[in-house]
């Protein structure tokens, strides 16, 4: 799901609500194939097999061996219990959402149990998360995109990528299907509604059409998160989430047009988990059985999509915004965002792990469009790839058949 301002949808109110109590109270390449585009500067590239060797943002840290088919090791369950409780912040509430439904099915099922990992959960908001996973009143949290990532370490924040479900952008431009608009030169002059802000993949896709924002398309900010309502105030485009208004006004009946990045060859991400440099280089064997046990869940998510969104709605309604999230609207997120993590998900190579070259192009593409302000930012120490290589052989999950 971020980013972006990840999913700005009509929980939001309830959203920041949330996150407020839980900081008072502590929570690709162009198509989408293999990544051919050198990796940033000063980001880890090399696998390491289960408990190997893991370079973090400020160094080497290495991890204890001791994660088989056969089990965990009271060494390594020694290791991961000494984190702590390990606070983990969603970033839209407890939505189907990949690196949010995959932990919270994880969680529901005991995953995290089985990697000795004392994990507590709770909704929050993507660009809210930031500031309370630098305070240390959460460990780890899900972000709406890479670009999202590198636009908040800064200030002294730092913080470090440790998966990467989607590949390609999870946003799309949507115009009404009886709209004059008909390619994306025609929306020169014409104006595109905005929830807080145009994700960077449109702003790419539209200045690669020859569109600079600013200057040849206007931006008005849009009341609500009603995509119905919003086409009828008389806006040329709206920028959408592909799993979330198409969905809304397909039930509705409405009937439109998608300009989606991915058909442009415009790179992004969606559904990142990240931790910060100084958490990973303390307890690099919880964050990675962290990632392990998210990726069990997002297995099972995939598996058995009722019972997972089941779990999803669970939780949902524990947390008071079941008016908000409903079985329609995430059954719906859940089939689009797990398809699109598929088709981006090199072949061979199994969903979450971070492509290097992914992340290059992301930026490359984004700092063309003058998604950066400052020009290209600075990736060194963003994102560790050994992680999430750490927990498979091939496309199998490491996964112990006893816990510790």
């Amino acid at each position: 799901m971020t980013h972006r301002s990840r999913r700005l949808l009509p929980v939001i109110a309830a959203v920041a609500a949330l996150v407020a109590l839980a900081a008072c109270g502590s929570d690709n390449s162009a198509s989408g194939g293999s990544a051919t585009t050198a990796a940033p500067a000063g980001a880890t590239t090399t696998a390491a097999g289960s408990g190997g060797s893991a370079s973090s943002a400020g160094g080497t840290t290495t991890t204890a061996a001791g994660v088989t088919a056969g089990g965990i090791s009271p060494e390594r369950c020694a290791a991961n219990k000494a984190a702590g409780t390990i606070t983990y912040l969603s970033s839209f509430d407890f939505a189907a959402a990949a690196s949010i439904l995959d932990v919270v099915v994880a969680k529901d099922r005991g995953y995290f149990d089985d990697m000795c990992l004392n994990v507590s959960i709770k909704p929050g908001f993507s660009t809210s998360n930031y500031t309370l996973v630098a305070a240390g009143q959460g460990q780890m949290s899900s972000a709406g995109s890479y670009t999202e990532i590198l636009n908040y370490s800064k200030g002294g924040a730092k913080f470090v990528a440790v998966a990467d479900y989607g590949k390609t952008p999870v946003e799309a431009l949507l115009v009404p299907a009886n709209s004059p608009v008909t390619t994306l030169q025609d929306l020169k002059g014409k104006t595109i509604g905005v929830k807080g802000d145009i994700p960077p993949s449109l702003v790419a896709m539209l200045s690669q059409a020859g569109l600079q924002r600013g200057k040849d398309y206007k931006e008005v900010l849009l009341d609500g998160f009603d995509p119905v309502a919003q086409l009828k105030t008389g806006i040329d485009a709206l920028p959408v989430y592909k799993s979330n208004e198409p969905g809304q006004l397909d039930r509705a009946g409405v009937k439109y047009r998608l300009f989606d990045p991915a058909d442009y060859g415009i790179p992004g991400t969606f559904g990142v988990i990240y931790t910060t440099p100084s958490f990973l280089a303390q307890h690099p064997t919880a964050v990675q059985d962290f990632v392990r046990a998210a990726f069990k869940g997002y297995a099972d998510a995939v598996a058995d999509p009722p019972s997972a969104v089941a779990i999803s709605l669970k939780e949902i309604n524990a947390a008071g915004n079941q008016n908000y999230l409903t079985q329609d609207g995430e059954t719906y997120r859940w089939q689009q965002e797990s398809a699109i993590v598929a088709k981006g998900t090199p072949p061979g190579s199994p969903p979450g792990l971070i492509d290097p070259g992914v992340f290059a192009a992301e930026v490359a593409a984004y700092t063309k469009a003058g998604v950066f302000q400052t020009g290209a930012p600075s990736t060194d120490g963003t994102y560790n790839a050994d992680m999430a290589n750490g927990v498979v052989s091939g496309t199998s999950l490491i996964w112990p058949a006893t816990g510790g």
